[in-house]
């Protein structure tokens, strides 16, 4: 059994789900949570995160297209994949997975940056030369008013994009904690908490990513990171965070207290073969010790310097948290037999379909379009497309 080591009893066979659908559902909570960073800008009008706002369209937007990849190869003739928008099974949650990402990729999230770079996109149409320009032609759709009238419509529509966008975002990430919830057979799994706990922890990675890579490209570009813009990043991602740990905390409480036929074997299970990565990596590393940073943060009136090296640990600390906790959820499900009395492996090969290699090459992958869209699409008010001078 490829990337299984250990004896599996009579009524298993393997362990179907790979790193890779551990990867799935952490790239997706990355999406989700940029754009409810975005959102409280555009919705709730939270004017002290405004210079994250087009950054965190762009990180969502750069992360959504990774999103299928995982999927895609740890499917064994990905290039049947297609084949579920002309077949569509509606009572299966994954199949229905094609329709929410089309739909979010589409009609949320592309039209979405479109209105909001809308000017800026015509008037690089109109001040670049070469390839740029025929990239930023057929990136106007053929839209070259940019009046006053026109840059208010896109105003209101935008919003009301970002107003959709929302609980578009939630299915898009809840579905994914719904599907393991939803399996009763798995006690590990199924929890009606799940799909909750699953959009807030999406909430937390995807706010801690825009708060790491607004830092660092403000640092690289030689320019003052905005500090009252941070801190009130860090005080959302604190408040979120105290949420998605009480919700965990519960669904653990309320395990312990039902203590079913199964409890004796998952305790066994946390204790052994997940103690590091449940209890050392996504509790106590990824989970109490930035919450007690972000804490300290809220209630003492720290030094800029200090501050800004307590959110970099913090947010780097809750995505590894984060990441531990898809991991615990899908790997930690499938490591013991439903009979609740054997237990195998998952060992991660370096150099195979869904190996360890594919792994980090899809988990870097984000970054390249990333840094492709922040190039045709710069986020930053000193960068953007300036309209020529009256006379030009």
């Amino acid at each position: 059994m490829t990337g299984v080591e250990g004896y599996m009893y009579p009524n298993e066979i393997r362990l179907y789900w790979s790193v890779l659908i551990v990867l799935y559902p952490y790239i997706t909570g990355l999406v989700a949570g940029a754009f409810i960073l975005a959102s409280l800008e555009r919705i709730f009008r939270v004017e002290a995160v405004k210079p994250t706002y087009r950054l965190a369209l762009l990180t969502a937007m750069a992360f959504l297209l990774d999103a299928p990849l995982p999927l895609l190869f740890h499917l064994g003739h990905p290039e049947r994949a297609w084949e579920m928008y002309f077949t569509p099974h509606k009572t299966s949650a994954m199949a229905m997975f094609g329709y929410v990402y089309l739909w979010y990729l589409m009609a949320v999230l592309t039209f979405e940056i479109w209105l909001d770079y809308r000017r800026d996109i015509v008037l690089r149409s109109q001040q670049t030369k070469g390839i740029l320009r025929v990239i930023y032609k057929i990136m106007t759709l053929g839209s070259s008013n940019i009046s006053e009238r026109a840059l208010n419509i896109d105003e209101r529509v935008g919003w009301l994009v970002t107003l959709i966008g929302i609980p578009s975002a939630f299915l898009l990430h809840g579905y994914v904690g719904f599907i393991f919830g939803s399996l009763k057979s798995n006690p590990w799994w199924d929890s009606p908490l799940m799909p909750v706990v699953f959009i807030f922890s999406a909430m937390v990675s995807g706010i801690a990513a825009v708060m790491l890579f607004y830092m660092l490209l403000t640092k690289m570009r030689h320019k003052t990171i905005d500090m009252r813009c941070v801190d009130a990043i860090a005080m959302y991602m604190f408040y979120i965070f105290i949420i998605d740990f009480s919700l965990e905390m519960l669904d653990l409480v309320h395990r312990i207290y039902e203590a079913n036929e199964s409890f004796r074997s998952l305790n066994f299970l946390v204790h052994t073969k997940l103690y590091f990565s449940q209890i050392i990596l996504q509790i106590l590393i990824g989970t109490i010790t930035p919450l007690v940073l972000l804490f300290i943060t809220q209630v003492v009136k720290l030094p800029e310097i200090a501050r800004k090296r307590m959110y970099t640990v913090s947010g780097i600390l809750a995505l590894i948290g984060i990441f531990a906790m898809r991991w615990n959820v899908v790997i930690g499900g499938q490591l013991f037999s439903k009979s609740f009395l054997g237990y195998t492996s998952y060992k991660i090969h370096l150099v195979t379909r869904e190996g360890l290699l594919v792994a980090l090459g899809l988990t870097m992958l984000p970054l390249i379009f990333l840094w492709i869209l922040l190039k045709l699409l710069p986020p930053w008010e000193d960068e953007g497309a300036h309209a020529p001078a009256a006379g030009d």
